[in-house]
């Protein structure tokens, strides 16, 4: 088995790595890839168009990495199943992936989906935060942009849900090269993870869930609607982040653990 992982918006591959590389058993081969205009991406082009950052586009972008990575693994290795997590954006661009590989069983061994965040509609209300943010970068740069943030009402309603929540968006503001990298902001949350000419019951391979409450950007809203067009999928609850960020991260871990069940 290999293990693929995918990133939120505006995090990385090695963000994630830290997160749940503990749980992964070692010698298990682990690709854990930067989508574009993240982590060690290079810089993005300013020509590129607006669809150059939707959820399908950046799925065939990471498609295409994950056959090169494959191609560098053992021969037995590489003809094994993936198991795949993605986290948020990440979760999304695993479900893009699913429609592709996990439609008859073969490539893909699970699916497991970490607080998804985005649906069948292009911005919705929990994603409404990151064009904001995109649009302060690139007019007004980091700092000045973090200030003007803390006056809006996008940010006093995130903070009045989830202290944590408002804590992860303000942080957008000081990723690297978050000015450069504004347009990702702007352009993937609206992006959809799938549209009403889709059936997502077309994946049969094993699918979970894992959704935590109180968590205005992963409502477990979204949640509940990929319940509904999953076919199957496990329901793995968390505790919410606000009540302990160090236990949630360590139930998010053995959460995820006892669910696959690497023995």
């Amino acid at each position: 088995m290999s293990v693929v992982l995918f990133h939120g918006l505006g995090g990385s591959g090695a963000d994630l790595l830290d997160q749940l590389g503990p749980i992964i058993p070692s010698g298990l081969p682990v690709f854990a890839p930067d989508v574009r205009g993240h982590g060690s991406t290079a810089p993005l082009d300013p020509s590129l168009p607006a669809s150059a950052f939707s959820i399908e586009a950046l799925t065939d972008d990471i498609a295409a990495r994950i056959a090169e990575w494959r191609a560098t693994l053992p021969a037995a290795q590489a003809a094994e199943p993936l198991t795949v997590i993605g986290t948020s954006m990440g979760a999304a661009i695993a479900l893009r992936l699913g429609m592709r590989l996990g439609t008859e069983p073969g490539e893909l061994e699970r699916l497991v989906f970490v607080r998804p965040a985005f649906t069948d509609v292009p911005l919705p209300h929990n994603l409404r935060a990151f064009p904001v943010i995109g649009e302060l970068l690139a007019d007004v740069g980091p700092e000045e942009g973090a200030r003007i943030f803390l006056g809006t009402e996008v940010y006093a309603d995130t903070l009045a849900e989830s202290p944590t929540a408002a804590e992860a968006l303000l942080g957008q503001f000081h990723s690297p090269d978050a000015a450069a990298r504004s347009r990702r902001l702007l352009e993937i949350p609206r992006s959809v993870a799938f549209d009403d000419s889709e059936s997502l019951a077309d994946i049969v391979v094993p699918t979970a869930i894992v959704w935590a409450p109180r968590d205005p950007v992963h409502p477990i809203s979204v949640a509940e609607l990929w319940m509904d067009e999953l076919e199957g999928a496990v329901s793995l609850p968390l505790p919410a982040r606000d009540d302990d960020p160090v236990a949630y991260l360590e139930a998010t871990r053995t959460t995820l653990a006892a669910h696959l069940d690497w023995s």
